[in-house]
């Protein structure tokens, strides 16, 4: 008897009861009433499953842990969007993101990409899920991609949605918030569908403006009378999110296939964490099975996510700092309602903090939920004198050049 195919759904964390497949969801990327796309079902995997990735290719093993989330996809449409996204010569190593040994440590590193940005990972291949939705679904209309950026978001962005058909980008960046390369990078960026803008104040000045367009119902008609449709690139969109799982399964698979762990060990990783969604990509792993203890939140000068994670008091109304780790300069963590959603099992609690944290600022989880999120998640954060220190320190010890993110 033939196993019926399950077709996973998606809708927001806020309450509205629409479902969408998962095209239509990364072609939408903001949820009707402000919340974020998330799956309805968790895909379960057994140490078979994550075994079985050992010998296979980063795009293999993509295509695995993929097809899990985008079941509305054919097996050939997701082999084609990995294919264009990580083949070609894109990426400088043939391992995508291989994990390396530093000290007593391994580093999985996600830099090998065009634009030098971990943001690679995801951004070259949300463009071709999008645009393989766009055919998909027999959309018609233009679709304009607005994206908020501290930094290395833009760049991968704007590389991987150059001259896609039917996308137009804009990127808008904190003026003089991000480093000098990354604005570089930007500016000179080539395609004939790309747009730069800076912004004064900073990313969540820029962030906040943007989640303010794609909520102006006004505005929103006014473009769809033009034949063009808001989405985003920013991880508020799961087709921005679902890439980043892979690269969690990918280096167990290496770390087995390296001796360095046996199967079923369960391993922390830490993430140097700014708008929470790669450290979110995480914890979907651990919830899918892979065998993870803790996820350790490292975050800047801009700790928020370490004192909510302490006392479960999401508080932004503090000092904003720049930082020499500028992708981490965030004091609101969007991806963190993804969190509250699958923690707390409640759309209206969650729908009531996000308008908490938009009226006054702030919300209080209670002791309760937090002790849950305690379970699997650990803060903390470091200035960037100690982060300086740590870059020295690893290049004496152990002959690595670690990136000021890394090193927090």
């Amino acid at each position: 008897m033939k196993k019926e195919a399950i077709v996973l759904k998606y809708s927001s964390t806020r309450g509205n009861a629409e479902q969408l497949d998962s095209a239509q969801a990364i072609i939408r990327g903001l949820a009707a009433d402000g919340g974020l796309f998330v799956p309805d079902a968790m895909p379960k995997v057994d140490m078979a499953f994550i075994e079985g990735l050992k010998t296979l290719s980063y795009e293999e093993r993509a295509e695995k842990v993929l097809g899990l989330f985008l079941t509305d996809y054919t097996a050939e449409e997701l082999s084609g969007c990995v294919t264009r996204a990580y083949g070609s010569g894109r990426f400088d190593t043939a391992k995508r993101a291989p994990v390396k040994a530093v000290g007593d440590k391994s580093v999985l590193e996600l830099w090998h990409g065009p634009t030098s940005a971990f943001k690679d990972m995801a951004l070259q291949l949300l463009p071709q899920l999008m645009s393989t939705a766009l055919k998909k679904t027999g959309e018609k209309d233009e679709v304009l991609i607005l994206v908020a950026t501290s930094g290395d978001t833009g760049k991968a962005a704007l590389e991987g949605f150059r001259d896609v058909p039917q996308i137009r980008i804009m990127v808008f960046y904190p003026q003089g918030g991000v480093s000098r390369i990354q604005q570089l990078q930007m500016l000179t960026q080539e395609g004939k569908n790309v747009n730069v803008t800076a912004v004064t104040g900073n990313f969540d000045d820029a962030q906040s403006g943007v989640k303010k367009i794609f909520g102006d119902e006004v505005f929103n008609e006014a473009l769809a009378g033009k034949g063009i449709r808001l989405s985003s690139a920013n991880s508020i969109n799961w087709g921005r999110l679902v890439p980043q799982i892979v690269y969690y399964f990918s280096a167990y698979a290496d770390l087995l296939s390296a001796g360095t762990i046996e199967s079923g060990e369960a391993i922390d990783f830490t993430v140097p964490t700014g708008n929470f969604g790669d450290i979110l990509a995480g914890f979907y792993a651990k919830c899918m099975g892979l065998p993870v203890h803790k996820l350790i939140c490292a975050s800047n000068a801009n700790n928020v996510l370490t004192d909510f994670l302490r006392t479960g008091v999401y508080d932004r109304q503090r000092d904003f700092f720049k930082t020499i780790s500028p992708s981490m300069d965030i004091l609101i963590s969007s991806n963190l309602e993804r969190l509250l959603y699958h923690m707390a099992e409640d759309k209206a609690k969650v729908a009531s903090w996000m308008q908490q944290l938009q009226q006054e600022g702030r919300y209080d989880i209670g002791s309760e939920l937090l002790a849950k999120i305690q379970q699997t998640f650990w803060a903390d954060w470091t200035a960037d004198a100690d982060t300086e220190a740590c870059i020295a320190d690893v290049y004496e010890k152990d002959h690595y050049v670690a990136d000021p993110h890394t090193a927090v």
